[in-house]
């Protein structure tokens, strides 16, 4: 929906469905709920049903129009693989990320048991990032069900992270995210749990992405993981981990981020 975005790990956001329910305590202070209302209240069409799950098939072509090849977060307001969106409409929102092939598209759930479902329906290819999000070591389950799909890529969003997540099997997962909450009444988040996950990332060979601890800025998390703890390593890493997909890019965007 914006080129651009405040989102680390991200460009730009694309959302062919806005509006969600909760399915988990990482929904409880959900930022896309927060910022819905306010763009109801500002009388965006869009968010004329506020946080109601709400289809746009008028946005699904806009990636298509998007000349510039980056990387696009798909549904940053919902989530794709909701009971209520109709796996035909979920197989067009494929079909514009296959055709829209010189983007890269990450989509992430965490209905993790209907995207395995669904994945026999699903053309897959290689510029579709799937991940799931796991917020604490009841939905480690999710980790199965993404890596069962055929997607080519597939990541964890390990935020906001509520817990210790000791033990993650991280065989066919080519990459991690790990922050605390954000926003107005974040919970906290122990730094101890992050270095846990940084360490088994590192033995599994996983590149580790880590944007901020709770509630913090994007400068301390830089400082956090990088400097002291490493992120420099896992970051080129990341270059080889994934080779053949979007490798060029992720050249240009490490330099571009981080000098090197």
């Amino acid at each position: 929906m914006a080129q651009g975005s405040s989102i680390e790990w991200t460009e730009a956001t694309w959302n062919p469905v806005t509006g969600c329910t909760k399915i988990s305590p990482g929904c409880k202070h959900c930022y896309a709920e927060r910022m819905a209302e306010r763009l109801q209240a500002m009388g965006q069409p869009n968010y004329k049903n506020g946080f109601d799950l709400t289809l746009q098939p008028q946005m699904l072509e806009l990636p298509l129009r998007w000349r510039t090849p980056q990387t696009i977060f798909v549904n940053s307001m919902s989530d794709l693989f909701h009971d209520d969106v109709p796996l035909a409409y979920i197989q067009r929102v494929f079909d514009v990320m296959r055709r829209a092939h010189w983007h890269r598209f990450q989509v992430l759930t965490k209905r993790a048991s209907r995207l395995a479902e669904l994945d026999p329906e699903i053309e897959w290819a290689s510029n579709i990032w799937m991940g799931v999000s796991v917020e604490s070591a009841k939905y480690v389950g999710r980790i199965d069900d993404l890596r069962r799909t055929h997607a080519h890529v597939r990541f964890l969003s390990l935020e906001p992270l509520l817990g210790p997540l000791p033990d993650l099997d991280l065989r066919g997962i080519h990459w991690a995210i790990v922050g605390g909450e954000s926003g107005p009444k974040a919970r906290p988040m122990d730094a101890a749990w992050a270095i846990d996950l940084r360490d088994q990332c590192r033995r599994a060979r996983v590149p580790f992405f880590f944007p901020r601890f709770t509630g913090a800025s994007t400068e301390s998390a830089t400082k956090f993981s990088w400097k002291q703890y490493g992120r420099n390593r896992e970051y080129k890493a990341l270059i080889g981990t994934i080779a053949g997909v979007g490798v060029v890019w992720l050249r240009m965007w490490i330099r571009a981020r981080f000098g090197y």
